[in-house]
């Protein structure tokens, strides 16, 4: 192996910079006790809601539960269809079976592996309730396109912004692109917690009461329950932990967006395809990833040289065993290229030049 391995993330690194702030964060909260829905959580939901341009932020357990909290305020259920990406982390496609829908797949763009709105009419029935674009790598979907055909067909649209937070479309912020958003804040994302946590973002007060209600058991008041729920409650410790970041988070994302542009420099001399960022649209690069064949050979020699990679995502969801029969005479010959192709390479905000010029040192000697 050449040289110390790089951290993926550097998590620690972020740790050393805001030690202060994060062990004060906590400390307050061992000293008060309120461990479940502490003062910490309305104060951290008003700061991203005022973030994000919404009116309405309602942290939950995670991004999962933020997604499926999402779907139950809708009503949607068995009968229904979501449309929604296969090139997803599973939680996309899952919570949409767990409401009881089938989800409904459409292919994702080459370059940049999101969804592809022009595809997206030709799989609406009068069974779909809802469009779930993911927001991949960190940069929008096509929100505009995906927004003004929802508004046709009259569906919600719920971006799954787990990647995104950060981002922007235009003039408006990733959560705050269509009528729910939701998003992730598991401890390697461009703004996470110390475990699991997550958030739905919404200007529609009538869903932002039924979110609230929803993620504790379904109550309007102790112990009245007005309908079905779930235990989706935020940590009050997590809330903490986001508190504490959030002073560094716009310095953190012009970071990742200094070095995203900086890989793409360096991997374009080196002629490797990449996941390339849409006009109008920025990316907070929750991941940097390349296109390469022969990957396994290039994840070895990467590996050899101390460089970590990750693959996100070997297996389109529609192939996935547990998901064969929900959309099952529909290819997506895009995703399934990319799965076999996306290589993701080390990335975080503390990412210096010097490192990075290594991982591209070794990215070019994985293809010699």
């Amino acid at each position: 192996m050449s040289g110390s391995v790089i951290p993926f993330i550097d998590l620690k690194a972020q740790y050393r910079t805001l030690e202060g702030e994060i062990d004060a964060r906590i400390k307050a909260v061992l000293e008060h006790g309120a461990f479940i829905m502490g003062p910490e959580v309305a104060e951290m939901e008003a700061r991203l809601a005022a973030y994000t341009g919404a009116s309405h932020c309602i942290s939950a357990a995670s991004g999962t539960e933020a997604l499926l909290i999402a779907l139950m305020a809708l009503g949607i259920g068995p009968g229904d269809e979501v449309i929604t990406t296969p090139f997803s982390f599973i939680a996309t496609a899952e919570v949409i079976v767990l409401a009881g829908a089938r989800p409904v797949f459409v292919d994702v763009e080459p370059d940049t592996g999101n969804i592809d709105a022009r595809l997206i009419a030709e799989r609406i029935t009068p069974r779909t309730r809802a469009i779930m674009p993911v927001s991949l790598y960190g940069q929008p979907a096509d929100m505009a396109a995906i927004n003004a055909l929802a508004a046709n067909h009259g569906l919600a649209v719920i971006e799954d912004a787990a990647q995104s937070f950060g981002a922007s479309h235009g003039d408006a912020r990733s959560c705050n692109l269509s009528t729910i958003g939701c998003t992730s804040f598991f401890p390697s994302k461009p703004l996470g917690c110390y475990g699991d946590g997550g958030a739905i973002f919404t200007s529609d007060a009538t869903l932002a009461e039924a979110f609230r209600q929803i993620r504790v058991h379904g109550q309007s008041a102790r112990y009245v329950h007005d309908r079905i729920g779930l235990g989706g409650r935020m940590d009050t410790l997590q809330c903490a932990v986001i508190l504490a970041k959030l002073g560094r988070f716009d310095w953190e994302v012009e970071r990742r967006q200094a070095i995203g542009a900086r890989y793409n420099t360096l991997v374009d001399e080196l002629g490797v395809e990449r996941v390339v960022q849409r006009p109008g649209r920025t990316s907070v690069f929750a991941q940097y990833t390349v296109m390469v064949d022969a990957r396994e050979q290039v994840v070895a020699a990467l590996q050899a040289a101390g460089v970590p990679t990750a693959v996100h995502y070997p297996v389109p969801i529609n192939r996935q065993k547990a998901y064969l029969s929900c959309d099952p005479d529909h290819q997506t010959p895009m995703a399934d290229r990319l799965a076999a192709r996306v290589l993701s390479l080390p990335m975080s905000a503390d990412l210096d030049s010097a490192t990075q010029d290594r991982v591209i040192a070794a990215l070019g000697g994985s293809l010699r």
